[in-house]
């Protein structure tokens, strides 16, 4: 099921951030795809009463600005409200409407998706008095709240999960297919691989990034294998957005990568891993997605027998926590090896739905851990008594020791790195739980 997206607008000042970091209750990591942007936007999973969604922090929006940055913010306004399904949009109940909130109030009356207004910092009852002035904005009762101190935090919730519900129902995902998400930065042949894949011209394909205008489900079956490739290329009613279209969509690439059973990353095999491709594969991998890595327009390269050991280098230095990827290298525009993937997707997706027998799962841990036992700097004793694995897709594989804060960083990996030697998971992205006498996993 494809989450519920949420963006935070409004001016400068007015406690998005804030009211941001409430929603995800934590302080929040900042995560962006997009190079060379003054100020991105932030996004974070969040949860309510059961309700999973994102929320994308944005910059304040000054509407009518030319200064250099202000325009970049209001470009990732507006491609954040562009993405969402429904609209927080934030006012300050201690200044008051101002021109600029009215401004705002304008874009969004012109919007499609729901908007909940909220008046923040209502700190106490005095405060409450003063929201009743933003009904002039257009959107209704707002809904007061403090997000410095959690003032009515719980009541918001409540408001936007009403929101989020029908939009939920409607994301409803119900068919077997494996999904298969195609990422990648613009112009290294998403759209056309797709079409060499599909047989056919769906795809506009040009040489100017971005040129997709919608992401579109195509499917098809192989094998007696049903596959739904998601097209991540692009923004929707890019016409709306005046400028900077070229800027890579990061909501949609998390939407994509959160349907999906498999990712694909598609490289330009003429240029270098960027930045950018290590920031969407380690949001895949962070997300027990599996993964398969592929080189794209390998008809233009000069190449000798060592040539795809050369990039097997690459991918071992700029993408490190994806080594286990397959890696393929293609050409979109000629069709050669393009075939090739779809049974690569079936072996990964199915590697990823594997299960290793318990008995068998502890006969390996004994001799692995005979082999090279567990240590800890501290000097106190770690053992590992037993495993077990209780998931698939992604393969989840429970340690039970005496203490996980005894397992180090460096034997979980040694543990991880044995498992994918011992069994087959290529492509897999595997999920390590360590739990001590307490029961408190760790991973």
């Amino acid at each position: 099921m494809r989450k519920s997206v949420v963006a935070i607008v409004g001016r400068p000042n007015v406690g998005k951030s804030t009211l941001f970091n409430r929603i995800c209750r934590r302080r929040s990591a900042i995560v962006d795809f997009s190079e060379g942007v003054t100020r991105d936007r932030k996004y974070e999973e969040a949860e309510w009463a059961g309700h999973n969604f994102v929320v994308v922090d944005t910059g304040g929006i000054i509407p009518r600005s030319e200064d250099k940055m202000d325009r970049a913010i209001k470009f990732q306004a507006e491609v954040a409200i562009e993405e969402a399904d429904v609209i927080l949009f934030i006012v300050d109940v201690k200044v008051g409407v101002t021109d600029i909130d009215m401004e705002i109030a304008r874009i969004l009356s012109s919007s499609r998706q729901k908007v909940l207004l909220v008046a923040n910092k209502v700190d106490n009852e005095k405060d409450d008095l003063e929201v009743y002035e933003f009904y002039k904005l257009g959107f209704g009762e707002p809904v007061p709240v403090a997000s410095a101190t959690g003032r009515n935090a719980g009541n918001f919730l409540d408001e936007l999960v009403k929101l989020i519900i029908p939009v939920a129902d409607e994301n409803l995902e119900d068919d077997d297919s494996i999904k298969v998400a195609i990422v990648g930065k613009p112009n290294v042949g998403k759209s056309s691989l797709v079409n060499r894949l599909m047989g056919e011209p769906i795809n506009i394909v040009t040489d100017i990034p971005g040129t997709t205008r919608d992401s579109i489900d195509l499917h098809m079956t192989h094998f007696g294998r049903k596959l739904t490739f998601i097209d991540t290329a692009g923004l929707r009613r890019k016409k709306r957005i005046k400028y900077g279209v070229e800027y890579f969509s990061t909501m949609r690439t998390i939407e994509s990568i959160n349907r999906a059973d498999v990712v694909m990353l598609i490289l330009d095999a003429t240029d270098v891993i960027s930045t950018q491709d290590q920031k969407i594969i380690s949001y895949a991998v962070r997300n027990y997605k599996d993964i398969i890595i592929l080189f794209n327009k390998w008809d233009l390269i000069e190449k000798d027998n060592s040539t795809p050991g050369e990039y097997i280098r690459k991918i071992a230095q700029h993408l490190t926590f994806a080594q286990y990827a397959p890696v393929e290298f293609i050409s979109a525009l000629t069709g050669q090896r393009v075939r090739k993937i779809l049974d690569t997707i079936i072996t990964v997706y199915d590697n990823s739905k594997k299960r290793v027998p318990t008995a068998q799962l502890n006969d390996f841990l004994r001799r692995i851990t005979n082999k090279f036992p567990p240590s800890h700097s501290s000097g106190k004793h770690a053992k590992i008594y037993f495993c077990t694995q209780i998931e698939t897709h992604p393969p989840t594989f429970v340690y039970f020791c005496n203490n996980p804060k005894l397992i180090t960083v460096h034997y979980r990996r040694y543990l991880l790195n044995q498992l994918r030697e011992n069994y087959t998971f290529a492509g897999a992205t595997i999920k390590q739980i360590f739990r001590g006498r307490d029961n408190e996993p760790t991973d």
